[in-house]
């Protein structure tokens, strides 16, 4: 058995465990854990200029890679703007890069994926296996005399300043600087399905219809760039499917972020493997993303606002708590409890729509005696 087959198998066997007890009792049920009794089928999807678009998820774009519910995908990702931004890169070249994709996002995203028998008002359960970098990452923040608004605090520099990074994966570590060493936490900043047409984003173009391509930059319904950091190997996340097929996307590889994202950028990196099995949900519904990793449940809010981002956030997470199963509780009981349990966490403000995560621990929930 191969070393990456010893992963997946693994995987697969912790994450149905852990599928079946979390969401046993909860609104998530597992339903569609039979799925996994039959050996699922193994798809790489390449990043070439085909495959990967440049700060757009464009819904006329034709399927990349065509696979079923419960199929086991590695996708590959590139750097930002189109794989453009490489060690030696200039900061006058990255503003360049900036500028010349108005209104879409610097991310190169893989994609998309068409999952056969994904239709909208379903939800669409995506098991992170594993998590693969290349070798090198970077840092920069835009100059803020030129970019007065993008970083939490642009004004205060007016240069900008990039910096590239060696990545040891072997030792899953990079060097700051002598004397600052950081473990590498690979996550993708970008994790979508294809696009709410009812979404209020700004069209390519200018353009008005519900189905013309959004920009990568503003996370919502479907996912997209919501920067959350928890999305590591190990970790599921659950998107309602808004469009036919489901339409996945991966890319704006991190490989390690600080909640906030504060000057613009975590440690970018790009992916030589994302694995991934994506699973169709008929037997859920979902209004916004969640997530679940092993030891928490975390529930998300999004706004250009982010009071709103927050007030959505803790929403979702008295809503979750109200209508699990595994000790009942009215909706007071619910706001209680998360005002003493839950974590909330600032994901993100740094694109355009602020991100804010309530990380509820699965340890407060013990066996009745």
């Amino acid at each position: 058995m191969t070393s990456l087959n010893r992963v997946i198998a693994t995987g697969i066997a912790l994450l149905v465990g852990a599928y079946i007890s979390a969401f046993d009792a909860s609104p998530m049920q597992a339903g569609e854990a039979k799925q996994l009794k039959t050996q699922p089928k193994r798809h790489k999807l390449a990043a070439t200029l085909e495959t990967t678009q440049w700060g757009w998820l464009d819904p006329n774009e034709p399927p990349k890679l065509t696979v079923d519910s419960g199929d086991i995908v590695s996708v590959e990702t590139m750097m930002h703007a189109h794989n453009k931004i490489q060690p030696g890169t200039t900061m006058e070249e990255i503003v360049a890069l900036r500028k010349a994709n108005p209104g879409g996002g610097p991310h190169s995203v893989t994609g998309p994926i068409y999952v056969n028998g994904a239709e909208p008002g379903d939800v669409m359960e995506i098991r992170i296996l594993k998590i693969t970098p290349k070798p090198f990452g970077f840092n920069f923040n835009l100059p803020g005399k030129e970019f007065p608004t993008i970083g939490a605090l642009a004004p205060d520099f007016p240069e900008g300043f990039v910096r590239y990074f060696n990545l040891d994966l072997k030792n899953r570590q990079t060097e700051f600087k002598p004397g600052i060493t950081l473990d590498l936490k690979p996550f993708p900043g970008i994790l979508a399905v294809g696009i709410d047409p009812n979404d209020s984003s700004p069209r390519k173009g200018g353009a008005k219809e519900p189905m013309a391509p959004v920009s990568t930059l503003r996370p919502w319904k479907n996912g997209s760039n919501m920067d959350i950091n928890e999305l590591q190997e190990g970790t599921t996340i659950f998107i309602p499917v808004l469009l036919k097929g489901g339409l996945i996307w991966v890319g704006d590889a991190h490989c390690r972020q600080g909640n906030g994202e504060v000057n613009l950028t975590g440690l970018e990196c790009a992916f030589r493997e994302f694995v991934m099995q994506p699973i169709v949900r008929k037997d859920i519904k979902l209004e916004w993303p969640r997530i679940e990793t092993k030891t928490h449940w975390i529930l998300i809010g999004l706004d250009e606002d982010l009071n709103k981002a927050f007030v959505n956030a803790v929403k979702e997470t008295v809503d979750f708590l109200a209508a699990q199963k595994m000790v009942p509780m009215d909706r007071y009981e619910a706001y209680s409890l998360a005002s003493m349990a839950a974590d909330c966490r600032v994901s993100q403000v740094v694109d355009v729509r602020k991100g804010v995560h309530c990380m509820v621990p699965k340890s407060i929930f013990v066996k009745k005696k």
